[in-house]
Parts: C-alpha cells; structure tokens; sequence
C-alpha cells in the first residue's frame, strides 16, 4: 500500500515564489459575487472565506454559498497558520444565530457550513452559540447542517450541547500530522483532536463525521498514512485533503506543492482505508462543496 505514493521532504520555497499552473484558476464570471459579498456585508456576518483568505471565495461566493464563521472574527489562539486575527475577542452577539439564519435563506442554501473561531475564553468554548445557530439556521430552512468546530478542549459537556442541536454532519479538522502540531497548531493537541471524533462517534454512531488535513507542511508519507489510520481508528467517515497555502510571510510556510495527480492518488488511498467519502485536491478545503460530498 505504501508504495503508491511518495511525499517527500524538501526545503521550502520562498513565500513569494511564483504559484505552479494548476494553482492558478480564472476569476468567475457574473454578478452572484457580488450579491453574497453585498447580503453578508448588510446582515453582517463574517465568513471563513475571508478571514482565512480562502482561494475558493470567488468561485463559492458566485454559487451563492458561503461558510460561516460565528462568534466573531478574532481568535483566542495563534495558529502559525491561520491568517484569522488573534486577541481578545468581542463579546457573543444574541442575534447572530438570527441572521445566520437569514443569510441562509435567502441564499437559497439547502446544505448550511458553521463554523466559528476558538474562543477559550468562553466556559463552553462557545458550544450553546453553536446550538443556537444550528436550531435557527434548521427553523428558518430546513437546511442540512454541517458544523465544523474547534476542539472545546476536549470538554465533553460542550460536545454534547452542540450534538443537542442534531447536525447532520460533524466537522472538526485535524490540519496536519502530529509533527508539525505545536509549529502548525499552537495550543491544538493531536491526540485531542483524534478524541473530539471519537467520542461524538459514540454519543452519536449515525451521525457523519469528517476532518481534513492540509499537505505541503514537509510531511512524510510515513506519516500521512499513520494519521489517516488513526482517523479511520476512531471511525472517522469523510475525509479532505488539500494543498497549504501560507496567507503571510509571518506564517508557517510551504513546503511542496503537490500535483493534482498526487492528490488523485491520496485520494484513492484514503478510500482503500476505508474513509465512506474522499474529497482530494489542491483547493479541497474543509467546507469546498460540502453540499456535494455530503450528499453523493
């Protein structure tokens, strides 16, 4: 099995080095751009798209979808590679579950992502906000609902508050491989991580769960194979891969750029592991067509 792919280690490239081909992608056309960027704007909500400066935001903007980030947009921890701001965040808003809601609906959205910042300065790491949005977002739409959330420290009363709120599909993201935790992650734990999926699989067998894992980090192939067996360990169902991407120079930077074939490959292997669905590519990230991988 381990001979199908080979990731090696190589020395960095400059941040600034020119992106290869297959990372470069057109701009899409029309004016659906501009209504999510205008709606999200009027009923001030933040999204992940922006703050993590994801390349996808044009194209998902223009399907009138976009991945919410509740509880503000300052995060309580210094991930080196998160572009999200970090410090003393602003106080919980009573009405966001409201107008993620609203947001919702009017987007058309059949198949809502939540996700938030960490906010370890909250008792319940912000998990009775979670429920309240996914109640809302489900009275207003009737939407599937994906959460995609931090690890509470591995709080398992705060867990449960968010399993009260039945989501369909339980995200929470592993990001790299154990190595690279405390350069990649900051306070995150590996082993917490693995936890936080593990025990939402057994307070709820039925329900989907999914992680993603970027690459181009210096991750060996050693590695990659022995956490993607720890996440079939704790039975984890869905999985994506995709390609890091540095938002700074301040932050952690690049190793490798692997290319679409790799990932095909990746892909393959993480479905002969036993993953149900597989979402793998250089601009996979945690929600990129969610509403597709979760309902194929």
């Amino acid at each position: 099995m381990t001979s199908m792919l080979t990731l090696p280690v190589v020395d960095s490239p400059s941040p600034t080095r020119r992106l290869p081909a297959w990372l470069k992608r057109p701009l899409p056309a029309g004016n659906e751009n501009f209504f999510t960027h205008n709606l999200l704007r009027e009923l001030n909500l933040e999204t992940v798209c922006e703050n993590a400066r994801c390349p996808n935001r044009p194209e998902c903007y223009s399907r009138r979808t976009a991945t919410f980030m509740i509880m503000g947009n300052v995060c309580t921890r210094p991930c080196g590679f998160c572009s999200v701001p970090k410090g003393e965040p602003d106080a919980l808003e009573a009405d966001e579950p409201e107008r993620v809601a609203e947001a919702s609906h009017r987007l058309g959205l059949k198949h809502v992502v939540i996700t938030s910042v960490t906010r370890d300065d909250l008792p319940d790491g912000g998990a009775d906000h979670f429920y309240r949005c996914v109640i809302a977002v489900r009275a207003r739409t009737g939407a599937v609902v994906e959460v995609l959330t931090p690890d509470f420290l591995g709080d398992r009363a705060a867990l449960d508050r968010v399993l009260q709120s039945q989501p369909e599909v339980f995200n929470h993201n592993t990001e790299t491989v154990p190595r690279f935790y405390k350069k990649v992650r900051g306070r995150a734990d590996y082993q917490r991580s693995l936890d936080v999926l593990a025990y939402v699989k057994r307070q709820a067998p039925h329900l989907t769960t999914k992680t993603g894992l970027m690459l181009g980090l210096g991750e060996t192939r050693e590695e990659l194979l022995d956490t993607l067996a720890d996440l079939r360990a704790v039975r984890c169902d869905m999985l994506t891969l995709g390609q890091y991407l540095t938002p700074t120079l301040k932050h952690v930077p690049v190793a490798r750029y692997l290319p679409p074939e790799e990932f095909d490959e990746l892909a393959v292997l993480a479905r002969s592991l036993g993953f149900a669905k597989v979402a793998s590519g250089p601009f996979v990230r945690s929600s990129y067509h969610a509403d597709e991988m979760a309902h194929a």
